[in-house]
């Protein structure tokens, strides 16, 4: 079976509405895509760090209930698991405060052990964080020696703005590592101030070769060598949209194991096939925009499963 690899941060969403907590649920984005991904019983590996503390123990026996594989968690007694309050608007769309404690020394347990057409995803601010940079990019660019896919999001939210121009150059740096990427209208406006689909591929074209585009409800755009494919969504009333993307790029990743889809095929796909990849991603991130959990229910899992 080839193995899925996620690198990523851990926090505990605490989820508020109106004022009041609603839910409480481990998140982070790549922990998200895995857990949704191990519940469709794939080999699916995460690579993190969270504290030897109850918070701590509380994701660890969720991630192992739900079939995702934690050898390459490391597990810290200077400091504490990360918090996330993520509080929803109107629309059901989240900001965050976040709680960290972290030690100085991170990241310290990352394999080199993936293999080829194996899939290699990693997102957001821990992918441009300075402290993990260091052993994340050994690992990326040993993925990339061993001729995994590697899927990057970057997942760029309006908070770290301030910190744009530091932080380009690791953007940049990890567009060129990508295999494709997937990225928000949201993301590409914040980190290169455009508003559409071809703007944004303009940026990134030079540095990866595909870009799937996602805008809300205007829909889906894959740029690749083979052609420029546009998708629509479906219309929902969310209940909350937390953990909506990171779901969009566990459809991916699954399609792209059900399909046989190799790294040699990549710039290679036809309409049909794109076409097969992002109904299933949209589906997974349906799914989860309708419940409070951050990733598919174990019920679409098992449908998920008898129909492959």
């Amino acid at each position: 079976m080839r193995k899925i690899y996620g690198i990523g941060e851990t926090v505990l969403d605490i989820i508020f509405k109106d004022g009041q907590p609603r839910a409480a649920k481990p998140g982070g984005s790549s922990l998200n895509s895995l857990v949704s991904l191990g519940r469709l019983g794939l080999d699916a590996n995460f690579i993190s760090e969270y504290g030897n503390d109850p918070v701590g123990d509380l994701i660890d026996s969720f991630l192992k209930n739900n079939h995702v594989i934690t050898d390459y968690v490391s597990r810290f007694t200077n400091g504490k698991s990360a918090l996330a309050l993520a509080f929803l608007d109107e629309a059901n769309n989240a900001s965050y405060t976040f709680y960290k404690d972290f030690p100085p020394e991170r990241l310290s347990n990352v394999p080199e052990i993936t293999a080829q057409d194996d899939i290699v995803t990693f997102c957001s601010i821990y992918a441009i964080t300075r402290a993990v940079r260091p052993n994340l990019i050994r690992f990326v660019r040993t993925a990339i020696k061993n001729r995994s896919i590697i899927l990057y999001d970057p997942n760029f939210r309006t908070a770290h703005l301030h910190e744009l121009e530091e932080l380009r150059p690791l953007i940049m740096e990890n567009f060129r590592m990508a295999d494709f990427i997937r990225a928000s209208d949201e993301d590409m406006k914040n980190i290169f101030g455009v508003h559409d689909s071809e703007s944004a591929y303009r940026k990134v074209k030079d540095y990866c070769p595909i870009l799937i585009y996602t805008a809300n409800t205007k829909g889906v755009t894959v740029y690749s060598p083979s052609g420029i494919f546009r998708f629509g969504v479906k219309k929902i009333e969310p209940v909350s949209t937390i953990g909506a993307g990171d779901n969009f790029n566990a459809g991916i990743i699954y399609s792209m194991l059900r399909d046989n889809i190799t790294k040699n095929m990549m710039n290679k796909l036809s309409e049909g096939q794109w076409r097969k990849i992002i109904e299933t991603a949209v589906d997974f991130a349906t799914e989860v925009c309708l419940s409070w959990d951050n990733y598919i229910s174990e019920e679409f899992a098992e449908r998920v499963i008898k129909d492959f």
